[in-house]
């Protein structure tokens, strides 16, 4: 799952914009007929903070090994079921990290 989100270039530009307090994101609609939203964000949470240091990690390392130690600290905090290291479905992931970030919107 983060190895797609990092590849994901319009999810790699918009959490890097968000990080900056008070950013104003341009959002344009797949429908030819809705005008772009402009939408304020505030300060980016600490779940947004760790996803934009680990994509940044993920596409500048040289080590070739990243572990997303902070993210999944973040991730715990959020959605307790994913603490102990149990099994869980990556689907799972994906939607408590997305929700989780746009609850710090």
């Amino acid at each position: 799952v983060l190895q797609n989100l990092s590849q994901t270039p319009v999810l790699r530009e918009l959490i890097k914009e968000a990080k900056m307090p008070g950013t104003t994101v341009k959002i344009d609609s797949p429908e030819l007929s809705m005008e772009p939203q402009l939408i304020k964000l505030d300060q980016p949470g600490p779940l947004t903070l760790a996803m934009y240091q680990f994509l940044t990690e993920m596409q500048e390392t040289k080590k070739g090994v990243v572990t997303p130690k902070e993210l999944f600290a973040q991730v715990c905090k959020k959605a307790i079921r994913f603490k102990g290291y149990q099994q869980q479905d990556s689907h799972e992931l994906l939607r408590y990290l997305l929700d989780g970030m746009r609850a710090e919107e």
